[in-house]
């Protein structure tokens, strides 16, 4: 199961991270990942002026706006899942 965790912290939550939940959320139902992906929310990552941050697996991700979430998805979810 690949662990992704989006930073609902007050400074990811003001750039729009539950937006980058919703769009995570609708393409792992799109790809039919849902047994394959575990999307939560998390606290502070520690690089609050880097928001949203997203941590897939042991990689941080920083600077991940709605406009980057399907570029996100496809290189750091959909290559390390089977379809």
């Amino acid at each position: 199961m690949l662990a992704v965790t989006v930073c609902v912290g007050s400074a990811c939550h003001l750039k729009g991270s539950a937006e980058v939940i919703r769009i995570l959320k609708d393409l792992i139902a799109a790809y039919g990942l849902e047994d394959q992906v575990a999307l939560a929310g998390a606290f502070c990552q520690g690089h609050c002026t880097e928001g949203v941050v997203v941590r897939v697996g042991d990689e941080l991700i920083t600077g991940v706006s709605r406009d980057k979430v399907f570029e996100l998805f496809q290189q750091k979810i959909l290559g390390r899942c089977r379809a």
